[in-house]
């Protein structure tokens, strides 16, 4: 993979994850585009990238700001949507607004985003797409409501936009990250197993962009098989473990 002189569009670059991929990348040699709806934290990631960057502030929930933010971006050679909100819920309190908020952030918006770079990329028959699942995708869990349907939504969008341009010069990744530690896992009251820094959640997404046969990676690799399996898992068998 030549990173040398690409533009990378990372729209949830404020922080966390988003944030330390994009030093990876700058390191790499690729100019990047860091968003989010913070400017004072987006200023401080561009400044402390080695490279070229650019900040766009955006508000994914809303279409004209993305519309807005696409514009002032312009062509990209890929863009990878880190962009996502998180609050512990139950169904048995359930929070209405928090579950819409998550939904809309972390799923609806990738669909507003894509829907403003892909169809170029389409056209120029090139580009590259990311997008940042959860290995809370694979099925319902406790205490999920409104992160793991999301998740789960991202996950159909990514598997759905690589059965249609896999065999196109657009690639589609989905990275599935199990627990990092960031402000939104702060708010778990629960042990989380293999906790992983930003630092080494990027450096699994970075491994994953440069494979270019590569469609998925679920991360952390043992933690994985967890989830991955209950899939296989008869319903009986599935709730009275993990429920």
């Amino acid at each position: 993979m030549e990173w040398q002189g690409k533009r990378y569009w990372l729209v949830g670059a404020s922080e966390g994850l988003g944030a330390a991929l994009a030093y990876k990348l700058s390191a790499a040699g690729a100019e990047v585009i860091v968003s989010a709806r913070n400017a004072d934290r987006l200023q401080a990631v561009a400044e402390a990238l080695p490279g070229k960057a650019l900040v766009v502030t955006v508000d994914v929930s809303d279409l004209a700001s993305v519309v807005q933010a696409a514009a002032e971006v312009g062509e990209v050679d890929g863009v990878i949507y880190l962009a996502g909100v998180y609050w512990p819920m139950s169904a048995t309190a359930w929070d209405a607004e928090k579950a819409e908020a998550m939904a809309d952030i972390n799923f609806t918006g990738a669909l507003r985003v894509m829907g403003q770079v892909v169809p170029a990329m389409v056209a120029r028959d090139t580009g590259h797409v990311v997008i940042t699942g959860s290995l809370s995708a694979f099925r319902g869990l406790p205490g999920a409501i409104g992160y793991a349907a999301s998740k789960a939504g991202t996950l159909a969008l990514a598997e759905s936009m690589h059965c249609d341009l896999r065999k196109t010069g657009v690639r589609v990744q989905l990275a599935n990250p199990g627990f990092i530690k960031t402000r939104l896992t702060d708010k778990n009251e629960f042990k989380m197993p293999f906790l992983m820094t930003p630092e080494e959640a990027a450096q699994e997404m970075f491994e994953l962009m440069c494979d270019e046969g590569a469609f998925a990676r679920h991360f952390p690799r043992a933690f994985s098989l967890v989830f991955r399996l209950s899939r296989f898992l008869p319903n009986w068998a599935y709730y009275r473990l993990f429920a």
